[in-house]
């Protein structure tokens, strides 16, 4: 767009920044963006800034909130013994949207990766251990992603929190989704939920 003021070029090359929007997608929001300044524009700024003043991360499990600790760890009624590990904020949002887990999380921000330089000193693997004693845990859920690096990620995090009396370590299932169809399905999928399968 190179009849675009500097201001406004700005904003597109901003925007296009973001997962999902390239150059022409970015210009298209701000296109929509100034047609629908009152409506939209302005209310999304605003918000914007109150979200960039007040946006941190939970001090106890890494979630996103507006306080330091965020309002699952500040929960008496999420102290259930059990600890959700999630690899990023998107997870456990996902967690929280599926209504299916009472208990409290904790975010890794990433998983190990040799190739990216990622060790457990990165992510909050230390912070993991941590809690696990001072909360007095009885269960960590490992709800990591079924890759490579989400797999080492939680061999390595069982290794560690092996010798802990008392301590149960699971993990999700893997298998067939709900409402898919095996025609449909990689060999992996298939192959894991076979391994998985239960009785009836």
């Amino acid at each position: 767009m190179p009849d675009a003021p500097n201001d406004i070029q700005a904003l597109i090359d901003l925007m296009a920044r973001l997962p999902g929007l390239g150059p022409r997608s970015a210009r298209r929001a701000v296109l929509h963006l100034i047609k629908k300044r009152a409506a939209v524009m302005r209310p999304l700024a605003q918000a914007l800034t109150t979200v960039a003043d007040e946006a941190r991360e939970c001090l106890v499990c890494g979630n996103i909130g507006t306080q330091d600790v965020c309002e699952i760890c500040r929960s008496e009624k999420r102290a259930t013994g059990e600890i959700c590990v999630v690899e990023d904020v998107a997870d456990l949002w996902a967690m929280e949207r599926a209504g299916v887990f009472r208990g409290r999380y904790h975010v890794l921000g990433g998983t190990l990766s040799a190739l990216d330089a990622v060790g457990p000193d990165e992510l909050r693997i230390p912070r993991l251990e941590a809690r696990v004693t001072e909360e007095g845990i009885s269960e960590v859920i490992l709800a990591l992603g079924a890759t490579v690096d989400g797999q080492t990620t939680a061999h390595y995090i069982a290794d560690r929190l092996a010798g802990i009396d008392g301590l149960r370590l699971t993990t999700l299932a893997q298998g067939v989704p709900v409402g898919g169809e095996l025609d449909f399905l990689d060999d992996g999928t298939i192959g894991a939920a076979l391994r998985a399968r239960l009785s009836l």
